[in-house]
């Protein structure tokens, strides 16, 4: 049952921004304070970085409660626009392990080797060989997002649903956190559903 509108979640020992004072502030240790603080209000506050922003993402996806709205407090106007802003549906981008994309990911070979294998996104193949890596961001408009390799110079994007990799090995890093093991197949799709952000 929801009762109350707003409530802010301070990750990493973080103090609430000025603009939020006044508001139910909460640490964020773990899944079950993101939990209990999603059950409690109509809109979460997350003041912290981009992987924490996923953390209450996934734990939203995974407790089917896309319907609250989601700000992300990174500096003053930001934490102004968490609180006034409007919610508006975006594409939610996540990959085969659950995990919730916010900001970009990257596939890289293991150990600095170049990644080998091929990708593509939808129909349209990004690379069958050998390259330095592969990035994957998610858009705020359909399809929901857009990838290339990465290489010196002007990248070249293809936008699509979904971006997959085959490989002899690769690593995935999502939004600057590394994953544990070594994968050889490694998806990034938009989910049915998208999530609330507030602007």
């Amino acid at each position: 049952m929801i009762t109350t509108d707003v409530v802010v979640l301070l990750f990493g020992g973080r103090r609430t921004p000025r603009p939020l004072v006044g508001l139910d502030a909460r640490a964020a240790d773990g899944p079950d304070d993101i939990d209990a603080a999603a059950t409690d209000c109509k809109r979460l506050i997350v003041v912290g970085t981009d992987a924490d922003l996923a953390s209450v993402l996934t734990r939203l996806l995974r407790t089917d409660r896309l319907d609250v709205e989601v700000g992300h407090a990174t500096g003053w106007w930001a934490a102004r626009r968490a609180r006034r802003g409007t919610a508006r549906r975006v594409p939610l981008i996540r990959d085969d392990t659950g995990h919730v994309l916010v900001r970009a990911a990257e596939w890289r070979g293991p150990d600095g080797e170049p990644l080998r294998g091929e990708a593509v996104v939808d129909d349209t193949q990004l690379f069958d060989g050998v390259v330095a890596g592969v990035r994957v961001e998610p858009t705020q408009a359909m399809p929901g997002l857009r990838a290339c390799v990465i290489r010196p110079g002007r990248r070249r994007w293809a936008s699509g649903r979904a971006a997959q990799l085959g490989t002899t090995g690769a690593v995935v890093a999502r939004d600057g956190a590394q994953a544990p093991k070594i994968v050889r197949r490694s998806t990034f799709y938009r989910h049915t559903q998208g999530w609330l952000l507030v602007r």
